[in-house]
């Protein structure tokens, strides 16, 4: 068996220990509805290079009944990392539901991308099992007006209409004085962007991350950030709300800061590298599940993530020096 295939096995595996753990304490039954935002800037219709997910949006979830009227409705606004997540009591049928973005539903992260909504999409069952059910929605789409110039296929700008030239007039006894050309246009000089190794396969220790000559790479989160921001409402249980990530990254000795140390160097791997072994989604979605387990599901995702931020597979550390 390939590991992708034994890392899906043993990530089951552990939430399937979870589940029956939760059931045997008499956990409740519910429901839970996740999903995420993109800001689609080249109106393609689908996540690319060019995509990042949004936050402060409002997503609508609504049932209909069969007749024509809506049985449920939810709505919900994306986090930190554009995500959405929506809990429910019971398990409810959400067979014919559907997630869209509200019109003038928030600015996000960007504002120039909420001219027009995608398409609704309809909820997936994950699974059920032991009166708790998953549903997943395929990524909404929120876009603008017009595809953005860098673009591959974005449309040529329209050419500026030219002023119409006055009539030719009478010859002057006086011979025309040229004359002089138009300055220079001068621009200011563009500050040299970091390496970015975003379309490559890159994996880099903590010891990296920690290095100063390496800051230019912290983009979507800084050093300072806190790791309630970053992980959501059970880490803060968990470690608290001052710890901030660049803390996280010093952690060791316990099962529970490994995992953060790892979970952090991970969610960092996520947002420098498009091909890195997890999304920025499921780095945050596996640690909140390890912190809701055992000791040793803490353990088995926190290896997890060593194994990814090691490079397995091949993906070496493309990170180079600052300058």
């Amino acid at each position: 068996m390939d590991w992708p295939h034994k890392k899906q096995l043993g990530f089951s595996v552990v939430l399937l220990l979870f589940l029956i753990s939760a059931a045997i304490d008499g956990a409740g039954a519910d429901a839970t509805v996740m999903g995420t935002v993109f800001c689609d800037q080249c109106k393609d219709g689908q996540i690319s290079l060019f995509d990042y997910p949004m936050s402060g949006v409002k997503v609508r979830m609504a049932c209909g009944d069969g007749n024509g009227e809506t049985a449920t409705s939810r709505e919900e606004t994306t986090n930190y990392f554009g995500g959405y997540t929506m809990r429910f009591d019971g398990t409810p049928d959400f067979s014919n539901c559907y997630a869209q973005l509200l019109e003038g539903g928030g600015g996000g992260t960007n504002s120039t991308c909420v001219a027009a909504a995608g398409p609704p999409k309809k909820l997936r069952l994950m699974f059920s099992m032991f009166g708790m059910e998953m549903y997943n929605v395929d990524s909404l789409l929120s876009q603008p007006a017009q595809p953005m110039s860098f673009c591959p296929n974005s449309p040529p700008s329209a050419n500026p209409a030219q002023p119409a030239r006055p009539p030719p007039s009478s010859p002057s006894p006086s011979p025309p004085v040229p004359s002089s050309p138009p300055p220079a246009l001068r621009l200011p000089p563009v500050p040299p962007l970091p390496p970015m190794p975003f379309v490559e396969a890159s994996a880099c220790s903590h010891q990296t991350w920690m290095a100063p000559e390496y800051k230019c790479y912290w983009r979507i989160v800084s050093p300072d950030t806190k790791v309630a921001v970053a992980f959501g409402l059970l880490a803060a249980q968990k470690y608290g709300n001052d710890l901030t990530l660049g803390q996280a990254l010093l952690g060791r000795g316990d099962p529970y800061r490994t995992l953060l140390r790892e979970a952090t160097t991970s969610l960092l791997n996520s947002y420098n590298s498009l091909q890195f072994r997890y999304d920025a989604v499921n780095v945050v979605t596996r640690t909140n599940f390890a912190l809701m387990g055992s000791e040793r599901a803490v353990l088995l995702t926190a290896l997890r993530f060593i194994r990814a931020n090691s490079g397995a597979g091949g993906a070496a550390c493309r990170m180079s020096p600052c300058k």
